[in-house]
């Protein structure tokens, strides 16, 4: 049981991926699937936050002076690695060989651009979604197959036609 509560994101990362996974598989409702996606992907979001973070890591946040073209933190130098390359020299980049450990923040980069995309994807889905009702009448994908398999069996009469078919300026 500590082990559980030592790993607690994880434990909520697969609850939360187990959930939105069977959420999609599960239900017949077009909305449904949506709500699930965005957990299964908030689960994911969630997972390499998890990673990203170091415990008692700082963030990697170097003063920095243009002035100078030098600055440093508490406990490292910093030095322009274009005026390091020049000179000849060899130095220890900071977080090198330090006592401090710094947080990786390439996966906060990534899960924030994941987000928008996120949002994008989500906003495209409820537009089809609002499309297929205003043909479908319905977003019950048992419904929606019904009505596809009745469409392929007998076909559309004239007059069913005319009324799917936008109406064209004369």
């Amino acid at each position: 049981m500590d082990y559980l509560f030592s790993h607690f994101n994880y434990v909520v990362v697969i609850i939360l991926m187990m959930t939105g996974l069977y959420v999609v598989f599960a239900s017949r409702n077009l909305i449904k699937k949506l709500v699930g996606l965005s957990t299964f992907q908030t689960s994911v979001f969630l997972f390499y936050i998890t990673l990203g973070k170091i415990a008692s890591g700082q963030p990697p946040i170097l003063e920095y002076d243009p002035a100078t073209k030098s600055g440093y933190d508490e406990h490292t130098a910093y030095v322009d690695p274009v005026l390091l390359a020049a000179s000849g020299k060899s130095y220890a980049l900071p977080g090198q060989g330090s006592e401090i450990l710094y947080s990786n923040p390439l996966p906060h980069v990534l899960i924030l651009t994941a987000i928008v995309v996120g949002v994008a994807t989500l906003a495209i889905g409820l537009a089809l979604i609002v499309r297929i009702r205003e043909v479908y009448e319905t977003i019950e994908m048992d419904e929606i197959d019904a009505q596809d398999l009745q469409y392929n069996l007998e076909g559309l009469d004239e007059d069913a036609l005319l009324a799917l078919m936008p109406e064209r300026g004369t």
